[in-house]
């Protein structure tokens, strides 16, 4: 069954976009499958520079079918925008399908995410502020707006005068903000149901189709292994699963379908927010590959936290996921040091650990224990083959597959999309 998973193996922003673009030209379906527009992916085509925040990555490859599917929350406005900004660019968008039951991120869900943050100060999570956390608390509360409802103007009308009975209370009196008022929100809503329509169908039985005829399905998550909201970093975490589990409930396709989960590691880390990093660099080191690897966020523009690769997360997350392969992206920024730290355990109260501890307190006290491996300062972004990679790359790239569990079948040489040396196929 062709079905894979490819997902974030660390914090998010590993190049989750360019994996999906590359196997783009031979999959029939692409499905995010959780997240919002919080996430960002960057997919480099020839010249082309394509920052994709909701929609899909496949959306970029002629041929392929985009899903945005029933775990995904939905900013209609954002959809809307990102789609006019393609076919601004000739991109084709049209086979775009929408879960009919996917939930919407409404105005006042990013209302509530922003004055919450700032309320928190001090111990603030950080969100991007667009309202994905309040739009998922929403759905578990069973107050929650779904896509479908904005073609039943009565039910529509219910549901957010429902869902602000409680959230005018907090708004007013704990935050000192003015009430919202349910049929202006209504009437927004409403004014996208026209442009929305088109896309929107039964993704869980398309897809379930797709498979049973031998299509090949891509389930591409957004963010990473460390922000699930059950097996990250928490609560320093996203608000939905992007782990392979939140690919068969975030999309309707059992996890008997799937053939393949593919994680997308950096060969160095990075995360955005806050949270617990232990390899997180504060030197000039940590300035280098900030610069050298253009780390900023796609989706907010905030420097990402930069650290050296920590084997201990890939090895969990090859763990929590049942990860068959890698992907390793970006192993060219680290071209030029004379050796590259790598973490293999973590030191905690004079403790060797080398597997992630499940307690919070013990990961936030953690210290790296490094190894020491040769670095290269050779170009490697025209190489094609593994065999045309420097040995010290090699070496490097052997090293970090043996630590992390899973073989690595792909690896990132540049930012482009044919800057990519695949040692074996994904399909």
């Amino acid at each position: 069954m062709p079905a894979l998973v490819l997902l974030g193996a660390q914090w998010g922003d590993e190049g989750k976009g360019k994996a999906t673009d590359l196997l783009g030209g031979s999959v029939d379906y692409v499905v995010r499958y959780q997240g919002g527009n919080n996430a960002g992916h960057t997919v480099v085509v020839g010249d082309q520079k394509y920052a994709l925040h909701l929609l899909p990555s496949g959306i970029l490859s002629p041929g392929c079918t985009p899903v945005i599917g029933n775990g995904v929350v939905v900013d209609p406005q954002v959809l809307l925008s990102e789609l006019s900004g393609l076919n601004e660019r000739g991109v084709d968008t049209s086979k775009l399908l929408v879960s009919g039951n996917a939930h919407l991120i409404t105005p006042y869900h990013e209302t509530l995410d922003k004055v919450t943050e700032r309320f928190l100060g001090k111990r603030k999570i950080g969100t991007t502020g667009r309202g994905i956390g309040p739009s998922y608390a929403d759905k578990i509360n069973r107050v929650g707006i779904r896509v479908q409802d904005l073609f039943d103007e009565s039910i529509l009308l219910q549901k957010v005068e429902a869902a602000l009975d409680f959230k005018n209370q907090v708004l007013a009196k704990l935050y000192n903000r003015r009430a919202i008022v349910a049929e202006q929100v209504v009437e927004e809503l409403l004014g996208y149901a026209d442009q929305i329509k088109g896309y929107v169908a039964d993704t869980t039985l398309i897809l379930n189709n797709a498979i049973d005829e031998n299509k090949v399905v891509l389930f591409e998550g957004g963010q990473g292994t460390l922000l699930d909201v059950d097996h990250g970093t928490y609560p320093f975490v996203t608000s939905s699963n992007p782990t392979a589990g939140g690919a068969c409930t975030g999309s309707g396709v059992g996890p008997t379908k799937i053939s393949r989960v593919i994680g997308i590691l950096k060969a160095y880390t990075t995360r955005v927010g806050a949270g617990p990093f232990p390899t997180e660099l504060f030197d000039e080191d940590g300035e280098a590959l900030r610069t050298i690897g253009g780390e900023f966020g796609v989706t907010t523009g905030r420097n990402r936290r930069c650290g050296w690769f920590d084997a201990v997360i890939a090895r969990y997350a090859t763990r929590v996921n049942g990860l068959t392969d890698f992907f390793l992206t970006k192993l060219d920024v680290l071209t030029g040091w004379e050796r590259i730290p790598v973490c293999v355990a973590y030191e905690i109260d004079g403790r060797r650990v080398e597997e992630l501890p499940y307690n919070q307190s013990d990961f936030h006290h953690a210290k790296p224990v490094y190894e020491y491996l040769p670095g290269w300062t050779e170009d490697i972004t025209k190489a094609k083959t593994f065999d045309d990679l420097p040995p010290n790359a090699k070496a490097y790239v052997k090293a970090l597959e043996d630590m992390s569990g899973a073989p690595i079948s792909a690896i990132g040489v540049g930012p482009g999309r044919d800057e990519t040396i695949e040692v074996n196929s994904f399909l």
